[in-house]
């Protein structure tokens, strides 16, 4: 019997208008497990309606309250973490301690929306005028839609919807047809933390589904994550459509390795940025810069560090799993022919691994290679796998113009151990996030997450402060009020002798 993943709108799960269903595998075995249903328009439209039907109540419901809602939420998913990092391997295909570190960074932010009050608050300016005040307040805009990606199902939709519904926001999101049940979970442990009926809907789907949240009138902003030509779309069609967007595009994010370094800190720091989730996120490192006199030396500690990474099913205690879908790992495998023939050297081939899994799954083991030249594909592309290029520079100022050269400003790193030049590096560099001897520097959730040039589209970045702005808007009143001493009601209407 087929186990299809339905809609949830309104509270409850919801099998919608549309008979079209799109197949979810487990990507360790490449076998498919569950069906999920593609929703239409008028799923899309339910899952809006319901949203804004919810929107008086709940923005309008007090602070404490909705603080307790994510109290209990965030307890909830806390105690339950391990059954959403089954969900996660299981339809990612994520190594068990890539899911948990995926869930932990979520609760991040669930906690940092936990203490929204304090960032709520607006400004105060008396007696601007004679008896005239001026005080601004901070309001939800409504529904609001989100959008997220196959690599993180459940950490994305955390950056978001935490902080739109603390401030009393609706949501419907969207997430990958890939691996859709983490929102589902998540929808559900939402309703029994005592979040009411339509606060929280989630309809699965593809581009009709995308489109039509993109075009909806009563949906007020678009949050994003994905590849950089659907961000630059997601904000192009939803801010035509009148919406405020934050879309967060790809990456190549490269590190820098200066001749003074800790060389097996950096190496280390490679192979884990590297390989980390199989490179199948927007933080990880894809390009290794290093200088000459090291690069040898580096290359041979990376190499000796990836003999040791077992690839496998995620459940079995591996370092690093499968890809997300067949398409996808003979896509990422096609670069290292690529690399062969722009005359870079591979020198660890992960077309062919030994692994620890289902002869059917979607493997690709760790692949290194050495002096790709900046004019090849394998350099400029997002592979979005874990293939590390090794692109060898002469100095500093050589690793830092390739960065600055690069359309994407996501995420660097260097390593060195001269403060100089690390305070020039985070000065200089043309990129929203800077690593100092920390190759993903992912902030914080009381930060905000975001990169510059086509990483980046729309002025609020992801969570933190940025976030809380994104998902208000202010209010500015000028007020007035007579003395009790006036001796009676003015009401400011002329009057006639």
């Amino acid at each position: 019997m087929t186990t299809y993943i339905n809609h949830f709108i309104g509270g409850s799960a919801a099998e919608g208008d549309s008979s079209r269903t799109a197949p979810v595998f487990n990507p360790a075995t490449g076998v498919v497990e569950k069906e999920v249903r593609l929703g239409s328009v008028a799923d899309v439209d339910s899952a809006v309606q319901a949203a804004a039907a919810a929107f008086p109540a709940w923005s309008d419901a007090s602070l404490s309250k909705r603080q307790a809602v994510l109290f209990n939420f965030r307890e909830l998913l806390n105690s339950r973490k391990g059954e959403l990092a089954e969900i996660l391997t299981s339809e990612h295909g994520k190594v068990l301690s890539d899911a948990g570190g995926e869930i932990a960074r979520g609760l991040e932010v669930v906690d940092f929306a936990t203490g929204i009050p304090h960032l709520l608050k607006g400004e105060y300016s008396e007696n601007v005028s004679t008896g005239v005040d001026v005080y601004t307040l901070k309001q939800a805009l409504g529904v609001v839609g989100i959008i997220s990606p196959f690599n993180f199902p459940a950490m994305v939709p955390l950056w978001f919807f935490p902080i739109a519904i603390a401030a009393g926001n609706t949501v419907v999101l969207k997430p990958s047809e890939k691996d859709p049940s983490a929102a589902i979970w998540m929808a559900e442990l939402l309703t029994e933390a005592g979040l009411p009926d339509g606060v929280f809907n989630v309809v699965h789907g593809d581009k009709e589904a995308v489109d039509a949240l993109l075009e909806h009138p009563v949906v007020q902003s678009i949050s994003f994550v994905g590849s950089t030509p659907i961000a630059r779309y997601i904000y192009e069609t939803a801010a035509h459509h009148g919406k405020r967007v934050q879309a967060l595009g790809g990456a190549k994010n490269h590190m820098l390795v200066l001749p003074d370094a800790d060389l097996d800190l950096a190496a280390d720091a490679a192979v884990n940025a590297g390989f980390g989730s199989a490179g199948e996120r927007c933080m990880a490192i894809s390009v290794l810069l290093a200088v000459d006199t090291i690069a040898d030396d580096l290359v041979a500690r990376i190499t000796e560090r990836m003999s040791s990474l077992k690839t496998g099913d995620g459940r079995r205690g591996c370092d690093m799993g499968p890809l997300i879908t067949e398409v996808h790992r003979d896509k990422v495998a096609s670069y290292v022919d690529v690399a062969t023939a722009d005359g870079a050297t591979v020198v660890v081939d992960g077309r062919n691994p030994e692994v620890d899994g289902d002869e059917g799954g979607f493997w690709f083991g760790p692949t290194l290679i050495d002096n790709v030249p900046t004019s090849s594909t394998v350099y400029s592309d997002e592979i979005f796998g874990p293939i590390l290029s090794v692109v060898r520079v002469s100095s500093y100022a050589e690793g830092l113009g390739i960065i600055n050269d690069s359309q994407y400003g996501n995420g660097t790193a260097i390593f060195t151990n001269d403060g100089g030049a690390a305070r020039r590096f985070q000065r200089e560099v043309t990129v929203g996030m800077v690593g100092i001897n920390v190759p993903i520097p992912v902030p914080v959730a009381y930060h905000s997450f975001g990169g510059w040039k086509n990483s980046m589209f729309g002025d609020a970045k992801a969570y933190g402060p940025h976030g809380v702005e994104f998902f208000t808007r202010e209010k500015a009143v000028t007020s007035r009020w007579l003395d009790p001493s006036h001796g009676g009601i003015n009401l400011g209407f002329p009057e006639h002798d």
